[in-house]
C-alpha cells in the first residue's frame, strides 16, 4: 500500500485577539490507501485546523504534508486548488448542495469545472446516484429530498472525479441516529468494497466506532 496522506510535524499558529493560539503543535500522521479513519476530539482540540489543512484549504505553518506522495506545502494557490480538486473529495455536515439544481446536476458541479463532456458528466453521475441508492431521485430539487438523501448526493458528488481521498467533516452532525447510521453503512461499503480512503472527523464516539482505526485530537496534537 502507497500513503495517501503523510504529515511530518505539522504545526499551525493564528493570532486571535492579538494573542497567539497554537492549533496545531506538530502533528505526525500517515494514512494508507484504503483506510478508514476516524479523528474525534473535543472542540477547540484543533481538529478543524487538521481537516483544513489535509483538506488543502489552508496550509501549515511549518511541517510537510504529502498528498499522494506530492509535497503540497510547497504549491502557490492555484497548484493547490488543482492538487485538491484532482485528489479529493468533499463531504460536509451542511450537504452544500445548490438549493435549485437537480441531484444528477449537483453530482455533475465537480465535473464541469473539470471540462468533463456533457454526455459523460452525465453518465457518470447517474451511476454514482444510483450506486448511493437515489436512482429514483435523480432528477429531484434538494428540498424534495430528506437530509439523508440530500447527504447521499452529496457523497455521489464527492466521489465522482474518482479522488484519492474522502474527508468527511461531521457528515452526519445533522442527521438522526438511523439516518447516520445509514450513511456510515454506506460510508463503510464504499471503503470495503471500492477501497477508497476515507478520513472522518466526528465529535460522535458511536459514529467513530464505525471507522477501522481512531484517533483522538487533544490540545494540538494527534493521540495515535
Amino acid at each position: 500500500m502507497s500513503a495517501v496522506i503523510e504529515l511530518q510535524d505539522v504545526r499551525k499558529t493564528y493570532a486571535l485577539e492579538g494573542v497567539e493560539v497554537q492549533a496545531l503543535r506538530g502533528v505526525d500522521l500517515t494514512v494508507e490507501a484504503g483506510e478508514f479513519v476516524a479523528i474525534t476530539g473535543p472542540s477547540g482540540s484543533g481538529k478543524s485546523t487538521l481537516m483544513h489543512i489535509l483538506g488543502c484549504l489552508d496550509l501549515p505553518d511549518a511541517g510537510r504534508y504529502l498528498l499522494n506522495g506530492q509535497d503540497v506545502t510547497a504549491l502557490n494557490d492555484d497548484a493547490l486548488a488543482a492538487a485538491r480538486n484532482r485528489t479529493i473529495g468533499f463531504v460536509f455536515q451542511g450537504f452544500n448542495l445548490l438549493a435549485r439544481t437537480s441531484a444528477v446536476e449537483n453530482v455533475e458541479t465537480p465535473l464541469v469545472y473539470a471540462n468533463v463532456h456533457a454526455g459523460e458528466r452525465h453518465r457518470r453521475s447517474a451511476e454514482l446516484l444510483e450506486r448511493v441508492g437515489l436512482a429514483e431521485r435523480m432528477h429531484h430539487l434538494p428540498n424534495q429530498l430528506s437530509g439523508g438523501q440530500q447527504q447521499r448526493v452529496a457523497i455521489a458528488r464527492a466521489l465522482v472525479n474518482q479522488p484519492a481521498l474522502i474527508l468527511a467533516d461531521e457528515p452526519t452532525g445533522n442527521l438522526d441516529t438511523t439516518t447516520s447510521a445509514e450513511i456510515m453503512d454506506l460510508f463503510a461499503d464504499l471503503n470495503r468494497r471500492d477501497g477508497i480512503t476515507i478520513v472522518l472527523i466526528t465529535h460522535e464516539p458511536e459514529i467513530a466506532a464505525r471507522a477501522r482505526r481512531r484517533l483522538v485530537m487533544r490540545d494540538g496534537r494527534l493521540e495515535h
